[in-house]
């Protein structure tokens, strides 16, 4: 893994994100801001050191959440505990439904789009994924009320698989495996703020997306 000090991170001006429409939270309305968002005429890549601190950029990351639904209609998603040897310290001990990261300027030297070669490398790296599956792109997170949250914003995918067969490929992902949807809401305090809102936003029926603002 790069260092963050010379690591290269694809960003986004924030002032475009907040011309699309901003939003605190979840945004489902996938069309209206990715294609701009991915132009390769709105990205650049910048120390990842200095775009941590710097709220005027976005940092874009993929966060993909592992389904899978059983027989009897029980629906369960891959959980895990960060280690604390992962990159970004302010996320160390959280548990997380997310996996994912950052876009760098290696992958821009593939032939293909580099975020989504970032994101193949990304899952590569994070996760062996031992079954078919599904994929498809959710909606945004956008959460300015973290210190973390204030420089990222998350593009969310569901991986339905046809089997609970997800295993870690890090060290630092720990206390993995899949659980039941019902019972991480029943008690999502130890989660991350990303996945806090994706829990909300995706699994329980009475919480209302966030929507763009005009």
């Amino acid at each position: 893994m790069p260092d963050v000090k010379t690591e290269r991170v694809m960003v986004v001006p924030t002032e475009l994100f907040r011309r699309l429409g901003y939003f605190q939270g979840f945004c489902g309305e996938v069309d209206r801001y990715l294609d701009e968002l991915l132009s390769p005429a709105n990205t650049s890549y910048r120390p990842r050191g200095e775009v941590e601190v710097d709220p005027s950029f976005k940092q874009l990351i993929p966060y993909v959440i592992f389904r899978h639904t059983d027989a009897e209609g029980l629906q369960t998603v891959f959980q895990y505990t960060r280690g604390t040897g992962q990159g970004e310290g302010r996320l160390h001990r959280k548990h997380s439904v997310g996996i994912g990261g950052h876009v760098s300027s290696d992958d821009a030297q593939s032939d293909g789009s580099p975020y989504d070669e970032g994101m193949r490398r990304e899952l590569e790296e994070e996760v062996r994924i031992d079954t078919p599956y599904s994929a498809r792109c959710v909606g945004l997170i956008n959460d300015d009320q973290t210190e973390v949250g204030s420089v990222h914003l998350g593009v969310v995918y569901i991986f339905d698989v046809e089997r609970p067969a997800v295993q870690p490929n890090e060290t630092e992902i720990i206390e993995s495996g899949f659980r039941p949807i019902d019972e991480i809401l029943a008690d999502t305090s130890g989660f991350e703020t990303w996945s806090q809102i994706c829990l909300q936003a995706l699994f329980a029926d009475h919480l209302s997306i966030a929507r763009p603002t005009e």
